[in-house]
């Protein structure tokens, strides 16, 4: 009898994730492969559809070689893919054009202008102001700035939905991108056709994909083309996939309320599952969203649109001579960054690169380091990027806890678990419980969970049993707790008191550039 194996595929910022997992949750085998992001102006960022498709096959091939296991025993995949990153495409699944990727805030003025609908469909906002990475932001700029491509499309899609038809052929929505994303109130009648009416859209409601689906729906086989470039066979089971940081929860564990997840890499998200369902005017969070993974489940998110994304500029473009040492640039900066005390000797940093998710929605401010001296060296900026991120992930868990959301324990995965001084920063800032899964890829796992139970395997509760397994956990230090609590107060009050300068200062940029 031939040992069964799933795949799951977690289509990232960055790049292409594939894991091979036998049905204890066992890595067998890993690969990725990086795909470019492009940024035409401040505040833009597109992929190309093309590369996203490129590089699953790529790195399915290599998991697959690098485990040994032969296609016949792969029997299921599921998938993500980042959320908000927005396509046009025809029905044939051409695209028309790059999409907007899910940090693309070139849709803020759109977004003010959702934003002052004051439609009861902006609950999930908090009845405030509406992020640009959100659909209908992206596809109103779409349709006034690129209108002949807008009118051209047969289908206006999000990153999951473009591979489930690259997969199967079949063009479908799932719940966790269209509840989260696209103001799918699924208790409540579905789209609010209203709301889309009032702010010109109503004609995109015929271009979304119509077959809905919660994640990890079995959507039949790989159609024989998806089967060849993958190198797998046309009866692998496909599991529908969403967005992948909900699918994330999934492979940290996080199916029950009660429980939070902090999925890092590019960006940083928070995100947990609640039965009440209670909105709160400026409440600091998106959300609940209902059955956005499982039904009767709202999902409360808040997060960071830059995280992993500082660090990695800052490598990229001021530590490349420290590539080439042993341990890469990360290893020599973390190492110093180490030595450090709290604070970095008097530098912080507002993590607001592509602006602000939560709790502000705010995309015109941008990221600042305030403190510098002719003293300071990498390892301080470093460290007080990593520290400015935790500031950041601390502002949205205090804006659950003010909404009755309470946190005392994070399951983490991601890029940060890497580190063992970011993960340690984290629950120091925050004074939280921070655990680590055996599997940091929560995001593979997640949909290699969903891949199991499309193929009847498992029920959903069942595969997290069997296949969610926990490291090690990170307590924090009550000293730096305290003294971390009083750069916090300042990193709040930066908001409210140079807010207005810097909105003020980014359209300055933008009108003269």
């Amino acid at each position: 009898m031939l040992k069964k194996y799933v795949l799951g595929m977690d289509g990232g910022t960055g790049g292409m994730r594939v894991g091979v997992y036998d049905l204890d949750g066992n890595e067998v085998a890993f690969a990725s492969t990086e795909y470019e992001t492009v940024y035409p102006h401040p505040g833009w960022a597109e992929q190309n559809p093309m590369d996203w498709w490129k590089a699953m096959g790529e790195s399915t091939r290599k998991a697959l070689a690098i485990a040994g296991v032969q296609k016949e025993n792969v029997v299921a995949l599921s998938y993500d893919g980042t959320c908000g990153s927005t396509l046009l495409s025809l029905n044939d699944g051409t695209p028309i054009g790059n999409s907007l990727i899910w940090m693309d805030v070139r849709a803020s003025e759109e977004a003010r202008f959702l934003s002052e609908t004051r439609h009861p469909a902006l609950k999930f906002n908090g009845y405030g102001n509406v992020s640009p990475e959100y659909v209908p932001c992206k596809a109103l700029w779409l349709k006034k700035h690129k209108h002949a491509d807008y009118e051209k499309a047969e289908k206006v899609c999000e990153y999951a939905d473009w591979i489930t038809f690259k997969l199967t052929g079949r063009w479908t929505a799932n719940l966790a991108c269209i509840a989260s994303r696209w103001y799918y109130d699924a208790p409540n009648g579905g789209y609010p056709k209203d709301f889309y009416r009032q702010i010109g859209l109503e004609d995109v409601l015929d271009k979304f994909p119509q077959d809905i689906h919660h994640v990890g729906d079995n959507l039949g086989k790989l159609q024989p083309a998806a089967a060849e470039h993958l190198g797998l066979t046309p009866d692998t089971i496909v599991g529908q996939g969403g967005v992948d940081a909900s699918i994330g929860m999934i492979g940290l564990g996080v199916i029950k309320p009660g429980m939070a997840a902090l999925i890092t890499g590019s960006s940083h998200l928070v995100m947990g599952l609640t039965d009440t369902y209670h909105y709160t005017k400026g409440g600091g969070y998106f959300g609940p969203f209902p059955d956005a993974i499982i039904k009767g489940y709202g999902i409360v998110e808040g997060g960071q649109t830059s995280s992993g994304s500082i660090l990695n500029w800052f490598k990229k473009y001021f530590c490349k001579d420290l590539e080439e040492l042993p341990g890469g640039a990360y290893g020599v900066l973390g190492d110093e960054a180490a030595k450090l005390s709290v604070g970095s000797e008097g530098l912080l940093v507002l993590d607001w690169w592509q602006g602000n998710r939560t709790p502000y929605t705010d995309s015109d401010v941008r990221g600042n380091i305030y403190g510098l001296s002719l003293g300071h060296t990498r390892a301080h900026v470093f460290r007080a990027i990593m520290e400015g991120v935790a500031f950041g992930t601390e502002n949205v868990l205090a804006s659950f806890r003010k909404a009755g959301f309470p946190v005392n324990e994070v399951n983490m995965s991601g890029g940060t678990t890497n580190s063992q001084l970011w993960m340690q920063i984290h629950a120091d800032v925050s004074n939280v419980i921070v655990n680590v899964p055996k599997n940091p890829q929560a995001s593979a796992l997640g949909a290699a969970i969903l891949a199991a139970t499309a193929a009847g395997l498992y029920t959903l509760n069942e595969a997290v049993d069997h296949m969610v397994h926990y490291d090690k956990q990170i307590f924090p230090n009550a000293e730096n707790h305290l003294k971390y609590q009083e750069i916090f107060a300042q990193y709040q009050a930066a908001y409210d008191k140079f807010g207005d300068w810097m909105r003020e200062t980014t359209a300055v940029f933008t009108k003269i550039r």
